[in-house]
């Protein structure tokens, strides 16, 4: 009875060390996840003007401080990129400077990674509506509420045909002349809409000059391009009204906060 009670004893001991040290295990062991890092598309860094780029697989975000790269008499006259300008400007009218001088800005673009056509075209706000590969923010055809055409702005432009408005947020609502003559070319990607959709300049790649009149009323088309040789649907600034947007949004716009 005895060596039986013994044998017993021992048989538990193991048991109980095996146990323990099965335990001991699971408690020093430390379970990993690697954080999912989701690649920001290559076409996006040509937005060599953004603070920040990222992707969470829905929304591309950019982060911008909104001032343009280029020389504008729009500067104070501190800044180094300030240049006074007199002459003509955009449609060969005479300049005339406008009261605002620039100021930065933080501007944050929400825009789809995978932009698709909206069922409901929303017409495009007051403000911005896309963003330039340079951070500087993109306007509709308008000057103001109730549809005020550019008539009486188009004078204001700078030499780049940029101007600010009354905060001090340079846009651009026309042909970036800095972009398509210096950092690229008249059928160079220009930036995206809020809708995530490419901007491009007032040629095709064969050079030809494209006209509002070839464009839809949202003022694109699709076809392939450089950026997206499987072709995508894609916006053109022009030398015509409405310069860069028709009748809205192609796609669902995403956001812009500041």
């Amino acid at each position: 009875m005895k060596t039986i009670t013994k044998k017993y004893a021992v048989a538990m001991l193991i048991t109980l060390t095996i146990i323990a040290s099965c335990s001991n295990d699971d408690h020093t062991s430390t379970s990993t996840t690697t954080p999912v890092v989701t690649a920001v598309p290559t076409v996006y860094k040509k937005i060599y003007g953004a603070t920040s780029i990222t992707n969470d697989g829905t929304y591309i975000t950019i982060k911008t401080n909104g001032v343009p790269d280029h020389k504008s008499t729009y500067y104070p006259t501190t800044n180094a990129l300030y240049e006074a300008y007199a002459g003509t400007t955009f449609e060969g009218n005479t300049f005339k400077k406008n009261p605002n001088v620039i100021a930065t800005q933080t501007l944050t673009f929400k825009i789809p990674v995978n932009p698709t056509a909206a069922t409901n075209h929303a017409a495009t706000p007051l403000g911005a509506i896309g963003v330039a590969l340079n951070g500087v923010a993109l306007y509709n055809q308008y000057a103001g509420p109730n549809n005020q055409v550019l008539t009486s702005e188009i004078a204001s432009f700078d030499q780049y045909y940029g101007h600010p408005q009354a905060t001090g947020q340079y846009h651009y609502h026309v042909e970036p002349l800095y972009l398509t003559t210096v950092k690229s070319t008249k059928s160079g990607l220009m930036g995206f809409l809020l809708d995530g959709f490419p901007v491009y300049g007032p040629q095709e790649e064969n050079g030809t000059t494209v006209t509002s009149a070839g464009l839809d009323v949202f003022h694109g088309h699709t076809h392939a391009t450089i950026d997206f040789p499987n072709g995508i649907y894609h916006y053109h600034f022009t030398a015509d009204a409405p310069y860069l947007n028709g009748n809205g949004y192609y796609g669902t716009a995403g956001t812009v906060t500041q």
